[in-house]
């Protein structure tokens, strides 16, 4: 058995933080297991057979941190393109700038009128706070009329879970909020209202995806402290021991997790509380997949970022040109491009997997993203099991004490999937928190981001 005082699991940008930050504190007596064969987790990017890098979602880098940008800078040094947010939404045939709720003038008339008698009726209501969850939070903000021409569909598309089993605790800075007064005075103008977000500016890697900057940041690491193809299987905290599905067993001091928290409950020896609580959690899988194409981007999407999809009838909740965030994710820049799609799936929302891809296909052929004489030169996909952590009615009351009875036991759970807090789940989020975790071990320092997440949301960029 092989001991170590702080042993991290998984490789993703929690774990990476964890470990990057104990090695800056100079303490070097950690070890970090990781399932897979490489580092980044959900932020790893794939190089498909033919040459078109793929990210695992549609990533998007933007900070909350001064500590996270400076890490960024001193990993990729300038090797990055800056970019302008410009996200629309395609629906009715028609292209919307999002925010959807700020350019509504963009609707067929049926449509603006049903969304502007919403607004107005929860005008002369003057609005209710009395939200118990996220569809009656939509309902409250934004009226009937936009619930249901696009908020309820296109976030049970998201969420594979409808707005009603949702909290509304999450929000934060991540739904658009504007005033009746201001939407209707965009209507009568017909303004596009655009560049709202945390995310309007982003910047990406010229080369080799997201994955770059995590594989960037394990190659600065000891080698000899990382150990890849290792799956957890049980975790003894009584002992305090883990074991690897090839039999391998690690002595720790103190445990630092960012695999999904489920499993960790799952793996516990003994706590059949903490076992039975790990069947109360909530997640979406995600469907990613990739299609290279032969040509030039067309002109309608040279400058676009992303795309919102609310409508049943297309597959996708997004899509991402992402031959446009740099031109070296396809082979050979210029002469080809790239579409990339995201499609949910729950319980709720089953995907049918044999067909996803050509059922992609379809759905952007069928909006016009692609041509019937599309010469498709690449196809990829890949299924990601965990892929968002649902804020479920009634989550927080069974995560707090699970996340305490487990810090009892010195096994410290963080990141998007072993916090599951979606509210700070960002690549940011996530990397603080295994940061702050190690800060508090070391330190006594508070964790913030895990433990504050409107705090951390609201305010500027902390060091």
């Amino acid at each position: 058995m092989r001991k170590t005082e702080v042993l991290i699991l998984g490789g993703g940008p929690t774990g990476l933080g964890a470990a990057h930050r104990l090695e800056e504190l100079n303490f070097k007596d950690w070890i970090l297991l990781e399932q897979t064969q490489q580092l980044g987790g959900l932020a790893s990017s794939e190089i498909d057979d033919q040459g078109f890098v793929w990210d695992l979602g549609g990533h998007v880098l933007f900070s909350h941190y001064d500590y996270f940008d400076r890490l960024l800078d001193d990993l990729l040094g300038g090797k990055w393109i800056n970019h302008e947010r410009e996200a629309w939404i395609l629906m009715r045939d028609r292209w919307i700038p999002y925010p959807f709720q700020n350019n509504l003038w963009r609707l067929p008339k049926e449509d603006l009128d049903t969304c502007i008698k919403g607004l107005e009726l929860i005008s002369e209501e003057n609005g209710s706070s009395n939200t118990q969850n996220f569809d009656e939070w939509i309902i409250n903000s934004f009226g009937p009329g936009i619930a249901g021409v696009f908020m309820r569909p296109y976030n049970f598309k998201v969420w594979a879970y409808p707005t009603n089993e949702l909290t509304s605790s999450w929000i934060g800075e991540r739904v658009a909020q504007v005033s009746t007064d201001k939407i209707i005075s965009n209507v009568q103008s017909k303004s596009d209202d655009i560049g709202w977000g945390p995310n309007a500016t982003f910047r990406f890697p010229e080369s080799g995806g997201t994955g770059s900057i995590w594989r960037e940041l394990g190659n600065r690491l000891p080698p000899g402290n990382i150990l890849t193809e290792r799956r957890v299987i049980e975790i003894d905290p009584n002992h305090k021991t883990v074991k690897c599905d090839n039999g391998e067993v690690f002595g720790y001091g103190k445990l630092i997790s960012s695999i999904p928290l489920t499993t960790t409950l799952r793996s516990l020896t003994g706590h059949r509380d903490l076992k039975l609580a790990a069947t109360s959690f909530k997640w979406s899988s995600t469907h990613i997949v990739g299609i290279g194409i032969e040509g030039t981007v067309p002109e309608i999407l040279k400058s676009k970022c992303w795309i919102y999809f609310p409508e049943e009838t297309v597959p996708f909740y997004r899509a991402t040109v992402f031959s446009n965030y740099a031109p070296s994710n396809v082979p050979h820049p210029g002469k080809q491009w790239s579409l990339m799609c995201e499609i949910s799936e729950s319980p709720t929302k089953p995907v049918n997997h044999k067909t996803v891809l050509n059922d992609s296909i379809e759905g952007l052929t069928k909006i016009g993203l692609l041509n019937h004489d599309s010469r498709i030169v690449s196809t990829w996909s890949k299924f990601l099991p965990f892929g968002y952590p649902t804020p479920f009615i009634g989550r927080d009351e069974i995560l707090k004490p699970v996340i305490s009875d487990l810090q009892d036991m010195e096994i410290f759970s963080r990141g998007r999937f072993g916090g599951w807090k979606y509210e700070v789940s960002n690549q940011d989020h996530s990397l603080m928190q295994g940061v702050e975790c190690v800060n508090h071990l070391l330190l006594g320092e508070d964790e913030l981001t895990y433990f504050f997440p409107s705090k951390i949301n609201s305010q500027g960029k902390t060091a």
